[in-house]
């Protein structure tokens, strides 16, 4: 049996056509006894880090054998013992041939024309080719053109050409490929002529390195394609008699797309996933069901006539070299001032001798020798330079030496480990964003503990200040990549980007691939789409997925199965077409469908990117421009030797920056946000009031009960409030409260553990704390105790047993008792499952402490920052109006003689809608009223207004949506419903008003230009305003929300807001998760906002209606009986009261419903439904003032509702109850109003 190597093999990487994942093929490959196995993935290389790094982890047994016996054959030579050394040899020998070799390829597609014409319909094909990589300069020439046919050749498909084959052929192999491939196509068309010219092309270029590809896909499935095999045949043939005519070798492929002969008929299904078709279409694709990893025993009965063929794979393998991919670090080039120093000057004044005694050998080598070091050292003395100039600006003129030690040994660390360039180019674009006016984070992470990134710019906490440390981020122990997460306004971080790219070129800048693979319920969604399983079923199917099991870390379909009986019943159905959903689903989940930006991750390269890995283009969703990306995806791309930097976009710097600019154009104030007061007794005291909503990290219910009972007065309690709100330390949060207040003892193990502990009140609560205490008791290093930081945090059990001997050693050399040093350890070990990162803790609470600052010290201007930047969010943005309403500040609707862009804020402190926000209004359109009236004052009524403002840009359109969204509310003689009523000749008023506008600065230009123009020769006739009657309020609020989202200048539901809030106990968000609901009666209510109404198949009617609350809205379904009982409210406008039941459905109890027992108009319940409210006053609150004030509000309010009072004494948390009994009370609006704004009085309803 001749051997045989698969050099044309399909993953799933080639998307939605192979269904092979890497790992199943490489295992089927080498159990068959294959020696090697080629990736060659349709016009792109995204599978082929995994690959490399999965046959290395395969052969790492074989390596480490190898490793010994070289090590053991060195001793034998150094012994002159032949015979030991001719004997390991030969082993040696045997243990290379059990190697398993990685063949990386491509099956490219090559431009009929060439790679830049993108015109004709014979550009949008190629013709296909396999090109492998023979060694490391073939691997860097086919990264290139696979990196061209993306960025230079892309036209529906990625494209090389014959320039780029003969420019970059060096290390190549290729093959011709399928039926697809240039030699096969004209064959098949009858150019045998040009199919030849074709093959001298390849060979001349190629020589012995190209080779013709022969299959045979002879298939007796009638569900699969017949045609194929007769074709490859007669191609064969001629591709035989090609190859003895010009002396080029045949090899034996099977154009692999999954594993087994068992999974064609999944593949079959992706294929129709691929190709939109359904899988009963006749006419749909198909593939022979042959392209399996056939095992060598298969491919040699295929191909016993041709057995040159399958030894010709081998001898391909054969010339195919081991080589990694992999690199150190490359590091990005900042260019530095010459005036400083240049590598030649640098060169003239440090030998190879001087710079190996500095970097000690073995650094000077693991850096790359001479050239690379000299680089790192004039890098690193610019770094050192430009540090000291920021420690003067930090710390002044004389940083203590403290301060000086500890920047010497980063910038030392830094130096040593080669990436001085890595914190020159993160602060070069740091403070080209400042420059810009882009908000940057105080830092982000552990980078946070660099006093070096704090001086640069970098980051704004001083590590000094806080005990954060810089081991943390980059242990002097071990070389590992700095990682400095930069956090910028998401409307700024798009700049920041652009100018990177500039800057070093778009060719070395690029973002990071991300894979969208198939999840279980999706995979079921699509295989169900693919079998035309009806909607209702692939949607019950998907929703039987659970999200968690208990005891399963990745839930895939046959644990949802095996956990979740009705999938169990489902996956052995009798309908075939339920029971292959399944099936076929299980097949499938997990495979590649897509490809991605990651959201933040960027590249920067020393040299263009794709000379390092291949990259690939993908379009901004945003900016819609393409952008380069790399191939291959984040957590393995530093692998190759590229640095990844996190641009990440927060919105909370963008509300931080927009209240800045809010506050200077009210106050007159510019805010300088990095040097507020830390001790400012406003914002701790809204801390210690939980007044946090809409502020960073701390507005979460949960919180605000939390910092209500801490009562937080120094920013160090707010970092460990950040640090322990999480599942796990929360538990510790109830001591962490008691403790500050002195209600519990703060002890320590050992009382010199105070110097770090103090600060959170004896409670461990951060990583950092562990690292310091290590040093102090047993002597740890710097590097050692970062060692035990990520040995506890990573559970490395044999890792910790040897710590823990060193800790109790050093703590014992110390004087410390080895019982109570064992104590601390054990409770270092239950810390270490929630021991959070105080560097990432103390950034974010000083980005939470700004928006509380701001909050407490400029409110309006800081919630109309918060209502800007959360328009687009209905629930947000209601929890922001409600917020405005409890502090007291108005959101008033938008006006042209107030508004600017966004939310604004007026002379009395009220928040104006923003102009730009108003749909139908564009930002010229809102720029150019606010530009006319800045200029020459408030527009005094509509008329002026035309007269006045650029009609081009401010169209009728504009000024209509402008009226509905209540923009001119303000001015005199006109309502929003006069703007598009008719005047008494049937025309239009917005027509009249827009020709009037025209024609006055029509006139009023001539006049200008007129010799003896004045102001009366343009006057004209203003148009009538039509009367009509006015809107309801309804109406007037439905038109004003479809123009700016929101109902703004009042709800429809205000008359039933204390129904809806005090007496409902469901709103529309707690309905749509009913699983929280099971089996409770619910009452709930809103406002009908759209009505479907009609026929279901069997002609029974169905009425669908949209209820919509303060919150959100919910669609409510009825047929048959309900459908006639509720009818009667399916009309839009009206205020409806419900009650129902959250049940199993009848027919499929797996699947819960809303059943709806009852509907009424909130006009004729509302009376009904408080049956009595009871007042809680504190007895020290009542006085004659409160009595007389509560007695009119019961006059001026009866009705049927009970009273009941409860006076609670406060000193002896006693109270008592109280019956009104001469006087009910009617709880309306008016009543709620006055009780919330009575801050001394609480109230229950019922």
């Amino acid at each position: 049996m001749q051997p045989f190597v698969h050099l044309h093999v399909h993953s799933q990487y080639s998307l939605l056509d192979g269904q092979a994942s890497i790992q199943r093929l490489v295992d089927k490959a080498m159990k068959d006894g294959m020696k090697a196995i080629a990736l060659t993935d349709h016009g792109a290389m995204y599978g082929i880090k995994e690959f490399i790094n999965y046959v290395s982890k395969k052969n790492a047994p074989v390596q480490a054998e190898i490793k010994n016996l070289k090590s053991e054959l060195g001793k034998a030579d150094e012994q002159k013992n032949t015979d030991l050394a001719f004997q390991l040899q030969a082993k040696l020998a045997e243990a290379e041939k059990k190697l398993f070799k990685p063949i990386v390829g491509c099956e490219c597609y090559v431009a009929r024309r060439d790679r830049f014409s993108q015109n004709d319909k014979i550009d949008s094909s190629g013709w296909h080719l396999i090109v492998l990589a023979k060694n490391l300069k073939g691997y860097k020439n086919l990264i290139k053109i696979v990196s061209k046919s993306w960025t230079e050749g892309f036209y529906y498909r990625p494209r090389i050409d014959k320039q780029l084959l003969e420019e970059f052929h060096e290390g190549l192999i290729l093959s011709s490929a399928c039926l697809g491939g240039e030699i096969s196509r004209k064959i098949d068309e009858g150019q045998i002529e040009q199919a030849e010219e074709a093959v001298q092309w390849y060979k001349n270029i190629f020589g012995d390195d190209y080779y013709l590809e022969l299959q045979r896909h002879k298939t007796d499935r009638s569900d699969a394609d017949q045609t194929t095999y007769p074709k490859q045949e007669r191609v064969n043939r001629e591709l035989l008699r090609i190859a003895e005519k010009y002396d080029v070798k045949v090899i034996a492929t099977n154009d692999v797309h999954f594993v087994n002969e068992e999974d064609a008929d999944a593949h079959d299904r992706l294929i129709c996933l691929s190709t939109g078709k359904d899988f009963d279409d006749p006419d749909r694709m198909r593939y022979t069901k042959q392209e399996w990893l056939k095992t060598t025993e298969e491919m040699n009965r295929i191909f016993a006539d041709v057995p040159q063929a399958l030894a010709n794979t081998l001898e391909v393998a054969q010339k195919v070299e081991f080589y990694s991919i992999d690199h150190e670090p490359l590091m990005p080039f900042y260019p530095i001032d010459p005036a400083f120093g240049t590598e030649e000057s640098y060169k003239a004044k440090y030998s190879p001798e001087q710079l190996q005694q500095e970097f000690t050998p073995k650094g000077f080598e693991r850096l790359g020798g001479y050239d690379k070091v000299i680089r790192i050292k004039l890098e690193s003395d610019y770094l050192a330079y430009l540090t000291h100039i920021g420690a003067k600006r930090r710390y002044g003129e004389n940083p203590s030496d403290e301060i000086q030690d500890r920047l010497q040994f980063e910038l030392d660390t830094i130096k040593s480990m080669g990436f001085p360039g890595y914190f020159l180019i993160v602060q070069d674009f740091i403070n080209a964003a400042r420059q810009m006016n882009v908000a940057v984070g105080p830092g982000r992470g552990s980078a946070a503990g660099s006093a070096v990134a704090y001086c640069l710019g970098i980051t704004d906490i001083d590590p000094l200040k806080y005990d954060l440390l810089f081991e943390r981020f980059l242990n002097p122990d071990r070389i590992s990549m700095p990682d400095i997460d930069i956090d910028f306004d998401d409307e700024g971080r798009g700049k920041v980007l652009r100018w990177v790219t500039e800057k070093y070129g778009v060719e070395r800048v690029a973002h990071i691939i991300t894979y969208g693979t198939m999840a279980t319920k999706s995979a079921i969604r699509d295989v169900a789409r693919v079998h035309k399983l009806p909607l209702s079923e692939s949607d019950r199917l998907a929703k039987l997925v659970p999200d968690r099991i208990p005891n399963v870390k990745k839930i895939d379909l046959q644990a949802a199965i095996e956990y979740v009986p009705e999938l169990q019943k489902a996956a052995n159905s009798d309908d075939p077409l339920v029971s292959d959903t399944l099936k076929y689903a299980g097949m499938l989940e997990g495979n590649i469908r897509s490809t991605g930006v990651h959201a933040c991750g960027v590249i920067i390269g020393q040299t263009d990117i794709s000379d390092v890995v291949p990259v690939s283009t993908a379009e901004d969703k945003e900016t819609k421009e393409k952008l380069i990306v790399t191939q291959y995806e984040g957590s393995v791309i530093e692998e190759t030797g590229l640095i990844k930097m996190d641009f990440l976009g927060l919105k909370t710097l963008t509300i931080i920056k927009d209240a800045i600019a809010n506050i200077e154009f009210t106050e007159g104030i510019k805010v300088d946000i990095s040097n507020i007061d830390m001790n400012d007794p406003k914002t701790y005291q809204l801390y210690c009031e939980g007044k946090t909503t809409g502020t960073f990290q701390f507005e979460s219910a949960g919180m605000q009960k939390y910092l209500k009972e801490l009562q937080p007065s120094k920013f160090e309690d707010l970092i460990a409030m950040n640090a322990l709100y999480r599942p796990g330390p929360m538990d510790y949060i109830p001591s962490f409260i008691a403790r500050k207040h002195g209600r519990e003892a703060i002890t320590y193990d050992i009382p010199v553990m105070e110097k770090y502990l103090s600060e959170t009140y004896g409670i461990t609560v951060y990583q950092e704390q562990v690292m310091l205490l290590s040093r102090l008791l047993a002597n740890f290093t710097r590097g050692q105790s970062d060692e035990l930081r990520k040995a506890m945090g990573k559970k490395m059990i044999d890792k910790m047993t040897a710590l823990k001997e060193k800790f109790i050693a050093g703590g014992i050399r110390n004087g410390y008792e080895e019982k109570v040093l064992n104590k601390i350890w054990i409770d270092w070990e239950k810390f270490a499952s929630y021991a959070f990162n105080k560097s990432h803790a103390t950034c974010y609470s000083w980005v939470a402490y700004q928006t509380a600052w701001l909050k407490a010290n400029y409110p309006s201007e800081y919630m109309a920052s918060v209502l800007s930047n959360n328009l687009n969010n209905l629930t947000e943005i209601t929890k922001f109006m409600d917020e405005c309403k409890a502090m007291g500040i108005h959101v008033l609707s938008p006006d042209v003689n107030e508004s600017f862009m966004k939310f604004s804020v007026n002379k009395k402190g009220d928040i104006r809608f923003g102009l730009a926000a108003i749909k139908g209004v564009g930002q010229g359109a809102a720029q150019s009223i606010i530009d006319e009236r800045e200029k020459n004052g408030p527009f005094k009524d509509i008329f002026d207004f035309v007269e006045r403002i650029n009609l081009t840009s401010c169209n009728k359109k504009t000024i209509e949506a402008l009226a509905l969204a209540g923009a001119f509310d303000s001015m005199p003689g006109i309502a929003r419903e006069q703007f598009v009523g008719t005047n008494s000749k049937g025309e239009e008023f917005l027509d009249t008003l827009i020709r009037y506008g025209n024609k006055y600065q029509t006139d009023k230009q001539i006049s200008m230009n007129s010799l003896f123009g004045d102001d009366s020769s343009f006057q004209i006739a203003r148009p009538e305003i039509p009367k009509l009657q006015k809107w309801s309020d309804l109406e007037r609020l439905n038109k004003e929300r479809e123009c700016i989202g929101i109902y703004l200048s009042a709800h429809p539901l205000d008359d039933y807001e204390f129904i809806l809030n005090y007496v409902c106990n469901a709103d529309t968000v707690k309905l749509s998760d009913l699983d929280a609901l099971n089996g409770k009666e619910v009452q709930f209510g809103g406002i009908i906002t759209n009505v479907r109404e009609g026929h279901t198949k069997n002609n029974s009617p169905f009425t669908i209606l949209k209820i919509e609350d303060y919150v959100g809205s919910i669609e409510l379904a009825f047929f048959g009986e309900e459908c006639l009982n509720f009818s009667r409210f399916a009309r839009v406008g009206l205020s409806v009261y419900a009650t129902g039941k959250v049940q199993p459905r009848r027919f499929k109890p797996e699947q819960l419903e809303l059943k709806i027992n009852s509907m009424n108009l909130l006009s004729e319940v509302k009376d009904k439904l408080v049956s009595k409210i009871t007042l809680q006053l504190p007895l020290r609150e009542i006085d004659d003032v409160t009595i007389n004030e509560l007695s009119s509000l019961v006059k001026n309010n009866s009705g049927d509702s009970l009273l009941y009072f409860e006076i609670i004494k406060e000193e002896t948390n006693t109270s008592i109850q109280l019956f009104s009994r001469p006087a009910r009370i009617r709880v309306n609006k008016q009543v709620i109003d006055y009780l919330k704004n009575k801050l001394t009085i609480d109230f229950k309803l019922n």
